[in-house]
């Protein structure tokens, strides 16, 4: 396996997979655990385990390909109402593979999936989102 690294080696075609489509940049997959049907994960040939390790190059592409892969679920007949794109930078935020990688996935009315907010979600004053603001543009690079 390409440097010890899945999405690495299901870019290069090392391993079984379902491909979407691909770029010069970044592959599309369907995901072997998916969410919905039309689940799909679209990453970076390049090895990047975290997203600051990522190239602005990358990036681009990868958002670029998920938007047509979005674009296909609507027009496809697989089920598909909506989209979320997901993407888990770090443990904590869920990422389990460490290859920066975005989910597509579809969405429907009842599909049990969701997002769940922690109990202090709630409209900030605008005094508390000033301080958050200026403590982000310290290091805004």
């Amino acid at each position: 396996m390409t440097g010890g690294c899945l999405l690495c080696a299901l870019a290069a075609g090392e391993l079984e997979r379902s491909l979407v489509g691909e770029t010069e940049r970044a592959v599309a997959i369907m995901d072997i655990r998916p969410v919905n049907p039309g689940h799909v994960l679209v990453f970076a040939r390049a090895h990047a385990p975290g997203l600051l390790d990522w190239a602005d190059e990358d990036a681009a592409e990868v958002l670029a390909l998920g938007r047509r892969v979005a674009a296909a679920l609507y027009a496809s007949s697989l089920r598909c109402e909506g989209v979320n794109l997901f993407l888990a930078d770090g443990e904590t935020a869920g990422q389990e593979v460490f290859h920066v990688h975005l989910h597509v996935i579809p969405r429907f009315e009842g599909d049990g999936f969701g997002l769940r907010f922690g109990p202090d979600y709630r409209v900030r004053d605008r005094a508390e989102l000033d301080e958050a603001a200026a403590r982000l543009r310290e290091g805004l690079v």
